[in-house]
């Protein structure tokens, strides 16, 4: 009987003796552990190999364990605000102490991993700061008992490579799969490249430098890069990292900075997991290429190397460590294709380039250089993809900036002559560009030109990926790639971050919200130079954004100072106030002033896309009147100086005719406090009066799930409606308790959803002596009708009670 077996949960907690007698209960239910496969960790392209044999049993392996968030969705939502411009918290980044703290792993979840791999025998060789990682290493013999899987010899029959892998997805204990993301580094299947066109000495003359080519000079001029680093803006005080899979030469550094009179630092080399072990340097153009296009345009910066094996483990332990040392920005000119690389690579990668765009960090990563067919290659054998449509990862993660390659034009001194996508015909060399088929489309990208198709679509940006005038390797000669419009852009960004800093403002952080308003905004033209012709072997440019060339290359000199403080301005124009995204009902009185800086006083106030009802007072710039037609608009405010220059600010207006204001509590019964469930849905018994054996948070009555120590699911659910534009909060305050006290294993569980998304789930792990409150932002959720639900689950074995009170859904 429920209120029996909930009694002896009291004479257990006043009683501890008696939890002696229960020990040998626990343990024998955890005797026969249950075990989960991690699909995403399975090797890519086996059906096109041959196995050929069995792995040397003692031959040592590196594997590299990625843990989960411990709030998936309450991140997803942050990031959200965090890159709004309506929000509170925008631009509002966290520490990487305070990152860890909200969202990473618990330490006891770190440790009970830990534990688990130490006693499957591997050794535990590190676990990152942020608890996000942890590299173990043992005989393949170990890894294969540890993961539940086998470790063969391949032979590609595509690419007529050797490489090992492992048979079939990995699999570990239920006790510890809620905890793992992924296991990367038992395949060596497919590894990451680098997109450098190979040097062209002897090549036609392109450009003015030594050997052919453009020189920094002519680049910085080309995009408006000059009068940025002339007047001061040129890096200083700023730093960029570089992921690199290869090493350099210092001496083909120098002689670059000598011939372009830099004066730029040195660059430092951080080594991750020993540094590249490529003794060759197949990379090491690559590497030359990345830092000397840094020093032509933000010369005075602190360029970082980072050098990691090119591996899944070395790929995930350089990302990770990119977040832990807090790098402004980082620039990736090596990729893999989407359909080629290993999901649990790609998993692991996404989270850490969340919490990346957490800390206001910046990653961007070529797009490629094979066009459309991003899983083409230019020398070796093919990939059984490279007739297939796909994009380039990381450059398609949407935390992450894609950049694409153009074919630059110059006329006289070095001027801006034209762009078209770069694409040399039929040796199919052409910037990459398309849709991703792993990531969702991102809220932020939309604009004139992106497509309705639900998933992400790459190119953001793009640059020139032609005729780079460089030292490398001892010579002069001239490359091109996405990889060196890469960083080529990150350059730029860092220069807009060295603004940044100077005016007070927060740094560019995750740009791509900020990028495509930017194109979505009436100044587009005055920002980016807009690629409207050529193609890249499948998508063609047009007008705005496209799958070949994103919103196109930066006109720097108006870009950097929009991006450094939020305005959309001409060179010495005003720099307008983007006031963030705005909401209303449909009769709401509005009063809204619109404020600018820069320029010469006094400014003229015009405005476009104001909601039907609203006008903007042209000596005052206050937007008022009263809204009287649903709809959303695109708003831009533009404020013209006395001289005639204009500078502007878009956002949008959501004016909605039902939903109610964006305040007040939205759940019916929310402390159950009328004795019954109504308006809840709930299974027998779970709406109680305090008096049953459970105290309440407030009031005499709760939501008590569970607790009958016999396998038993208890739910209690209420749709509620989220109006649209409003933020919205869900919160409840939490009780469990539990007999399960000798255990590490989560036996019994509560999930919490709204909607489809899980936005928690707490197990026998989670007791607590009193209640906490849990809270969690649902505003993603805004203009949908969504069911609550809490659902408790519990095993055969010792009981967990979930009790809830005092729910509540608020409106703001």
């Amino acid at each position: 009987m429920k209120l029996t077996r909930r009694a002896s949960v009291a004479l257990l907690v006043a009683a501890p003796m008696v939890l002696g007698a229960g020990t040998g209960f626990a343990a024998s239910a955890q005797a026969d552990p249950h075990t989960t496969q991690l699909a995403n960790s399975a090797a890519p392209g086996l059906e096109f190999a041959t196995r050929t044999g069995s792995v040397d049993a003692d031959q040592q392996m590196k594997v590299a364990v990625s843990l989960n968030y411990r709030d998936a969705a309450g991140l997803d939502a942050f990031l959200a605000r965090v890159n709004n411009p309506s929000s509170a918290e925008y631009h509002h980044y966290l520490t990487s102490e305070q990152f860890v703290a909200r969202f990473a792993p618990t330490q006891a979840q770190v440790d009970q991993v830990r534990a688990y791999l130490q006693g499957k025998g591997l050794t535990v060789t590190d676990v990152a700061s942020n608890r996000m990682l942890i590299d173990a290493s043992g005989p393949v013999k170990t890894v294969q008992s540890a993961f539940a899987t086998s470790e063969s010899r391949y032979h590609d029959n595509k690419t007529n490579k050797d490489f090992t892998a492992n048979d079939t997805a990995p699999s570990v204990d239920s006790s510890v799969a809620g905890l793992i993301g992924g296991v990367t580094g038992l395949n060596n299947h497919y590894q990451m490249h680098s997109y450098t066109q190979a040097p062209k000495a002897g090549a036609p003359k392109v450009g003015s430098g030594p050997g052919g080519g453009y020189t920094a000079q002519e680049l910085r001029s080309a995009y408006g890069v000059n009068s940025l680093v002339s007047g001061g803006t040129d890096g200083s005080g700023q730093s960029i990292a570089m992921l690199e899979f290869s090493h350099f030469t210092q001496s083909n550094i120098s002689t670059y900075d000598q011939q372009y009179a830099t004066g730029s630092p040195t660059p430092t080399v951080v080594k991750v997991d020993g540094g590249d072990d490529d003794t060759a340097g197949d990379g090491v153009t690559e590497v030359e290429l990345d830092i000397e296009v840094a020093h032509a345009i933000a010369p005075k910066a602190n360029v970082a190397v980072y050098e990691a094996p090119n591996s899944d483990q070395g790929e995930i332990d350089m990302w990770n460590k990119f977040v832990t040392d807090k790098v402004s920005v980082v620039s990736s000119s090596w990729g893999s294709c989407e359909l080629d690389d290993t999901a649990s690579t790609e998993t692991a990668v996404d989270n850490v380039a969340k919490q990346g765009a957490a800390q206001g960090q910046t990653f961007l990563s070529a797009a490629g250089d094979s066009g459309a067919y991003d899983c083409y290659r230019h020398s070796g054998t093919q990939s059984p993809n490279a007739n297939n449509l796909a994009v380039d990862f990381p450059g398609s993660d949407p935390y992450v900036t894609s950049v694409g390659g153009t074919s630059l034009s110059e006329g006289s001194g070095g001027s801006y002559a034209g762009e078209t996508v770069w694409n040399e015909g039929s040796t199919k060399w052409a910037g990459g560009g398309g849709v991703s088929s792993k990531f969702a489309r991102p809220s932020w990208q939309t604009g004139p030109g992106v497509s309705t198709s639900s998933l992400r679509q790459v190119p953001d940006v793009s640059a020139n990926a032609q005729n780079y005038s460089i030292y490398t390797v001892g010579q002069w000669t001239y490359v091109g790639g996405t990889s060196a419009a890469t960083p080529f852009w990150a350059s730029v960004l860092t220069l807009a971050n060295q603004q940044a800093v100077a005016a007070g403002h927060a740094k560019v952080g995750q740009v791509n919200s900020t990028l495509y308003q930017l194109g979505s905004s009436s100044s587009y033209g005055t920002l980016f130079h807009d690629i409207t012709s050529g193609d890249n072997l499948h998508y063609s440019a047009a007008a705005n954004f496209d799958e070949a060339s994103g919103w196109g290359s930066p006109k720097a000199d108006a870009l950097v100072p929009n991006l450094s403080g939020g305005g959309t301005t001409q060179p010495g124009a005003p720099a307008v106030t983007n006031p963030g995204n705005q909401t209303n009902l449909v009769g709401d009185s509005v009063s809204i002033t619109a404020k600018a800086t820069g320029g010469t006083t006094p400014y003229t106030w015009s405005a476009t896309g104001l909601p039907t009802g609203l006008s903007i007072a042209s000596g005052t710039g206050v937007i008022s009147g009263k809204t009287t037609t649903a709809g959303n608009y695109n708003v831009t405010v533009t404020a013209t100086d006395a001289a005639g220059k204009a500078g502007s600010a878009s956002f949008t207006w959501a004016v909605s005719t039902s939903g109610g204001s964006c305040s007040g509590q939205q759940l019916g019964n929310p402390g159950f406090e009328t004795g019954s469930a109504s308006p809840w849905s709930a299974s027998s018994g779970v709406v109680s009066n305090a008096s049953a054996g459970e105290a309440a948070h407030s009031g005499s009555y709760l939501a008590w799930l569970d607790g009958y120590g016999s396998t038993h699911t208890d739910t209690v659910s209420q749709s509620v409606t989220i109006p649209a534009g409003c933020h919205a909060t869900l919160s409840f305050w939490l009780h469990i308790d539990t007999a399960e006290t000798t255990t590490s294993t989560a036996y019994d569980k509560l999930t919490v959803k709204a909607g489809s998304t899980t936005l928690a789930t707490y197990s026998n792990l989670n007791a607590n002596s009193g209640y906490v409150q849990k809270t969690f932002d649902v505003s993603s959720l805004a203009g949908q009708t969504v069911t609550i639900s809490f659902t408790g689950a519990e095993d055969s074995g010792l009981q967990t009670s979930f009790v809830i009170d005092d729910t509540a859904v608020t409106l703001s």
